[in-house]
């Protein structure tokens, strides 16, 4: 008996081990992408909200972009359900690419975001942490700086990212094939979400082996749109079965990884591990080739 038991703890022990944490975020709230016809924001938050609860996803971040809601009701109503129940975080007001604006632009951009966010947490609710719009964090490493230092004394922390398979791709091409009813095309959109989504997390994994020689906490960068709650409930299982385990981005970021700042101004900018292999000069490793093409074409 006393055999088994070490047996058994030490199984469980190993099993802990490989799992790994990750915390799931949505950028570009209250939309991305096309919708398919009779289909609202407010429904797609909705929808996207019942299955976090379903699911029993912790607390899961949802980046605004407040211009979105300028003459937009749908669009406030949807956000106004997220906030209600989803914390939410600043991603610049209209969008702002860093990389071709300057810091006071950049700067600006995220001021002008706040009182949407104080309005719809209200009082004594956090939502200081920044996510970069494109994941670009500045060209140059001077510009870089002087936005981290922005971002610091505004008491801010950055939402990086560590895991992203630009999710948002599939958004329009299926409202597009939703609208023609197209069964098989839709089946194929899901089918080619998972292979990409597989290869994206391995990826990660094998990425943060190269720049830290360890597995790390993951972050998880998604976007709110018409495939959400269609594609989800997949994904989701695809990451468990993977060994991944559901945290709060606060949880995530506890990895002393998140500490660390590669430093560097890239043109193309990209994820928290991207940027150190950028930074590091480490030869990026295979991965499968998204189907851009495919994705702009399909129910054209």
């Amino acid at each position: 008996m006393k055999i088994s038991f070490v047996i058994i703890i030490f199984v469980s022990l190993n099993i802990s081990a490989l799992a790994q944490r990750v915390a799931i975020t949505f950028d570009d709230l209250p939309l991305n992408g096309d919708l398919p016809p009779g289909v609202t924001r407010l429904q797609i938050a909705r929808d996207t909200l019942a299955l976090l609860k379903e699911r029993q996803l912790p607390a899961t971040y949802g980046f605004i972009n407040a211009e979105k809601l300028e003459g937009n009701s749908d669009a406030a109503e949807a956000l106004k359900i997220w906030a209600a129940a989803e914390p939410v975080g600043n991603h610049t007001y209209a969008h702002l690419n860093l990389n071709q604006n300057t810091p006071e632009a950049f700067e600006r951009e995220v001021d002008e975001n706040e009182p949407v966010l104080e309005l719809l947490v209200g009082k004594g609710v956090d939502w200081h942490w920044l996510r970069y719009p494109f994941l670009h964090e500045g060209d140059t490493v001077e510009k870089r700086r002087a936005v981290r230092a922005y971002v610091q004394s505004h008491g801010y922390r950055v939402a990086q990212v560590t895991l992203d398979w630009e999710d948002y791709l599939w958004n329009s091409a299926y409202a597009r094939c939703v609208a023609r009813n197209d069964v098989q095309s839709i089946a194929w959109l899901k089918s080619s979400y998972l292979e990409i989504e597989s290869s994206y997390l391995d990826l990660g994994r094998d990425l943060a082996k190269l720049v830290y020689g360890h597995d790390i906490n993951h972050v998880l960068l998604l976007h709110l749109g018409a495939f959400s709650s269609t594609i989800l409930p997949d994904a989701f299982d695809l990451m468990q079965k993977k060994g991944f385990t559901f945290v709060t981005l606060q949880e995530a970021e506890s990895d002393p990884v998140y500490a660390g700042d590669p430093d560097v101004g890239s043109k193309y900018g990209g994820t928290l591990l991207e940027l150190w292999v950028e930074a590091k000069k480490i030869k990026f490793p295979p991965v499968m080739e998204k189907p851009y093409k495919q994705l702009k074409e399909i129910c054209q």
